[in-house]
């Protein structure tokens, strides 16, 4: 059965090519980009936060290591103005606001795609449109018209890693099935060099132990008349230890985070080339973490917090097509988020969200314009007479395409879009910090661009895509220090101008040897413009590098598949006053992946060997938080091929 929705399950299976992936990203009217089931199998990615790092304008911050926490911030917005979903239904944490990226593993994973403001699809939710930028996860785990397949991988190598993984999927009749479970072990102490002027000394990261368990279950029924309901259970749970920071000979770390996260989610969707169509969603997610810290600095020589956050979300969307050249669209979310704790003086709040989203699609032969608004409200309460006022907003958003020939794929688009995120359940109510009278963050967010795509001959396939942007955010939500305690404030305003470059070229070098060949580029002056009495008036956000980009290289054949990839970093300051003190350095790093497929009986095996960080480059991208150096690994797959 055809799969037609693109917020759920994709099958993309052309995209070795010139696949539907790339032909979407050419005319969206927004910037688009995707990184493909092979791309990730072919580069050694295993992480979305891997993925993610190849998609221009991304900004991944690594605390380092397999278990070191990791966010991606879209074009400087923050965190907290990305949107990660998960087959067309959005993650959240009210708690802290960011999604940690390092949790969810590509196994299983057909692609991972970005959206600058949001894709171009009509049926997605109203939580989508509420975000700077989208990172969409579509999942593989069903694979229809092929019962009894299945996938078992084990991968392993430095810093004691091994990381063993099975999928299983079952289709018969109507009824699909699929199962993804792995599971992480690395003891994550690997080397690095502390320099304290003229003298460098080996050191090696401590307390940096993880081990992760990942499960998932899908389930979908297909019916006669063309509908079909999905149903997704997710779990997650992981120990780590938390190394910290590394100052001068101070490497010790006697912190531990332990992390549980299960949900369930389900969707139903009606034909979706009716006049009239239908999808359906609901989601329950429940959170738990414990934090613990032994230090003789604390009462009783051990601080220990322990939260719990739940979520119920229902939403629907209703679309309707009354003639050829134009589709609108009402989608309505719902949203209850409490947070309990186990500490007696802060509050347990509880928050009430609306989002009504309305959008109008207009296509012609070579003309798209869409048209967006969204309505957000938000009413809380907490049991500690600390409610935050209720909040409401009216966020509008436009994007154009153009097809400047009939004959040639060439579109320049542009867009603008304006957005506020609510601040946080920590930003309101944590012990002493949390402010109850902050205002939500505004984004605005401005784009014009090009894509071009061209086929020479049947062999070579070229796409290029550019973007010139302008961002700016005001009322940003800063950590100030007070007479006697720092306390969260919306002080902060910031203009971004940028301009990101991506190139895919494809080439067919012979029947059975094809090259891939990528690269993005993104330049981006983030300028702190809050106060011109302020040192860091007029300086570079911290963190955020002028330039940046990354490079790929894929060669298959019927003999070897040979991945290269870089990425590239330029300076930047850990602090928002750009002194020499804060520089931290450039970097580049390289990997190489290199493997081999072949036919066993009924089965594929497939051998992969990676090193990563070839040339051994320390550097950090939190500072004080160093990188892993050069490390390898290795890769056993087993596929049935049971058609």
């Amino acid at each position: 059965m055809a799969e037609e929705d693109s917020d759920t399950v994709l099958h993309i299976n052309e995209v070795v090519v010139n696949g539907n992936s790339v032909r979407r990203s050419i005319t969206s009217t927004v910037p688009m980009q995707i990184t493909d089931r092979q791309m990730m199998d072919n580069l050694d990615m295993t992480q979305l936060s891997d993925a993610v790092r190849t998609l221009a304008g991304t900004e991944v911050k690594d605390y380092g290591g397999i278990g070191g926490m990791k966010t991606v911030s879209v074009r400087n917005l923050g965190a907290h103005h990305t949107a990660v979903s998960y087959d067309g239904i959005v993650i959240s944490n009210t708690q802290s606001g960011q999604v940690d990226i390092g949790r969810f593993s590509v196994n299983g994973l057909e692609s991972v795609s970005l959206a600058i403001s949001q894709a171009d699809n009509l049926m997605q939710s109203a939580r989508h449109y509420a975000s700077g930028g989208v990172i969409e996860m579509a999942s593989t785990n069903i694979k229809t018209r092929e019962p009894g397949w299945w996938k078992a991988s084990v991968r392993s190598g430095s810093f004691g890693l091994v990381a063993p993984s099975f999928i299983y999927s079952t289709w018969k009749d109507n009824d699909a099935i699929g199962v993804n479970a792995s599971y992480t072990h690395a003891d994550g102490n690997y080397p690095f060099t502390i320099t304290n002027g003229v003298n460098k000394d080996k050191e090696k990261r401590k307390n940096s132990r993880i081990d992760s368990w990942r499960a998932e279950a899908d389930y979908r029924h297909y019916f006669d008349n063309g509908a079909d309901v999905s149903v997704k259970s997710y779990f997650y749970r992981s120990s780590a230890g938390l190394p910290g920071v590394v100052i001068l000979y101070n490497n010790t770390g006697h912190e531990h985070l332990w992390n549980e996260d299960f949900i369930l989610q389900s969707v139903y969707t009606t034909r979706l080339d009716a006049p009239l169509s239908f999808k359906v969603r609901g989601k329950f997610t429940h959170s738990w973490s414990r934090y613990i810290d032994e230090d003789v600095k604390y009462h009783e020589g051990m601080i220990k917090d322990i939260a719990r956050q739940d979520e119920g979300y229902a939403s629907g969307t209703m679309a309707w097509k009354p003639a050829r050249w134009i589709s609108i669209a009402l989608s309505e979310d719902m949203v209850y988020n409490k947070l309990r704790n186990n500490i007696a003086s802060q509050p347990e709040p509880e928050r009430y969200t609306s989002l009504t989203a309305f959008s109008c699609h207009l296509t012609t032969d070579r003309l798209k314009i869409i048209a967006n608004a969204l309505y957000s409200l938000y009413e809380e309460h907490s049991n500690g007479n600390r409610n935050a006022s209720s909040r409401n907003r009216l966020s509008p958003s436009i994007s154009i395409s153009w097809r400047l020939l009939s004959e040639e794929s060439f579109f320049i688009r542009a867009m603008a879009k304006g957005t506020f995120r609510m601040p946080t359940f920590t930003d309101l109510y944590y012990q002493h910090i949390g402010n109850n009278n902050l205002l939500p963050e505004r984004a605005s967010e401005y784009g014009v661009g090009f894509s071009w795509q061209h086929e020479f001959g049947k062999k070579v396939s070229v796409s290029i895509t550019a973007d010139g942007y302008y961002n700016r955010v005001e009322d940003k939500i800063v950590a100030f220090p007070t007479t006697y305690l720092w306390k969260m404030v919306n002080l902060g305003k910031v203009a971004i101008h940028g301009l990101s470059l991506s190139t895919f070229t494809n080439i067919a070098i012979a029947h059975d040897m094809n090259l891939s060949l990528s690269a993005n580029y993104n330049m981006q002056d983030a300028r702190d413009r809050t106060d011109r009495e302020n040192a860091s008036y007029g300086d570079q956000i911290a963190y955020t590098p002028r330039h940046s980009g990354n490079a790929n290289a894929v060669l298959n054949t019927k003999w070897l598949d040979i991945g290269y990839s870089l990425n590239a970093c330029g300076e930047r300051w850990s602090m928002g006053t750009n002194k020499s003190d804060y520089r931290l350095s450039a970097y580049w790093e390289h990997s190489m992946t290199i493997g081999r497929t072949f036919r066993l009986s009924a089965m594929d095996v497939s051998i992969q060997a990676a090193v990563h960080n070839i040339t051994d480059r320390q550097y950090e991208i939190i500072q004080y938080y160093p990188m892993p150096g050069r490390n390898f690994t290795m890769t056993i797959s087993l596929t049935n091929k049971n058609r």
